[in-house]
């Protein structure tokens, strides 16, 4: 018991991650299966207890590793959320974060592990506790943020075709994008690279690849470029 404050009531302190991956053009959430009440066996965001030497960020981070093995990945904290009756088995306060991923990267033997699917964003199932709002608010932000930033391509391969991006951003969106507006706004922002190879896995002709060069995108940025997705 803390000698500083000891007539306040103890609580838990969560992280729960909300995972977003993007694979066979659709915009996907990496899900476990809970193995532990209350809620065994029900479909769960992956979360954990923060340790008494981590900050909420490293604890996120943590968690992360833990299920993808990934690191270094986009992360942004998103919401607290401490409704009293939120968890049936405690009182705990949960600290929810959305990050982006590549899904070519990450461990699939870790994932298996803790029996964790990807699951499109259009077909996530009913979820345990208040993860399903948590995945709402997370859809919006990601929303937000892909309209003034380029983060949607974390979620890409290095190399990727334009209907793939179109593909995409369409998920992210939730809503089907003019293929002409949207490749003649995406490539006058100047920062893609176009290469020589194409993507033949559609058609024969094929599609050309493209990447996303960040050298040009700072030097765009560094002469007061403002990224601007209006679709």
């Amino acid at each position: 018991m803390s000698i500083y404050y000891p007539n306040e009531d103890r609580q838990l302190l969560a992280v729960d991650c909300v995972i977003f991956g993007f694979d066979n053009h659709e915009l996907k959430l990496l899900l476990i299966k809970r193995n532990m009440e209350p809620g065994k066996g029900l479909w769960s965001l992956m979360g954990g207890f923060p340790k008494r030497n981590e900050g909420l960020d490293q604890a996120a981070e943590r968690v992360l590793k833990q299920l993808t093995g990934l690191e270094n990945v986009y992360m942004e904290q998103l919401y607290a959320y401490g409704e009293v009756d939120r968890d049936p088995g405690e009182r705990v306060v949960s600290v929810a974060y959305y990050s982006l991923i590549k899904i070519g990267d990450y461990d699939k033997e870790l994932v298996s592990g803790f029996d964790a699917h990807w699951v499109p964003v259009g077909e996530i199932p009913e979820l345990v506790f208040d993860h399903g709002v948590m995945v709402e608010k997370a859809l919006r932000r990601l929303h937000r943020r892909a309209r003034i930033q380029p983060i949607g391509f974390e979620l890409l391969p290095e190399k990727f075709s334009m209907p793939e991006l179109q593909s995409l951003y369409e998920g992210i969106f939730q809503k089907e994008l003019d293929k002409r507006n949207f490749r003649k706004k995406i490539l006058t922002m100047g920062f893609l690279d176009k290469l020589v190879e194409k993507d033949k896995s559609s058609s024969k002709k094929g599609a050309f690849l493209y990447k996303f060069n960040p050298e040009k995108y700072q030097e765009l940025l560094d002469k007061g470029f403002y990224f601007s997705l209006d679709v």
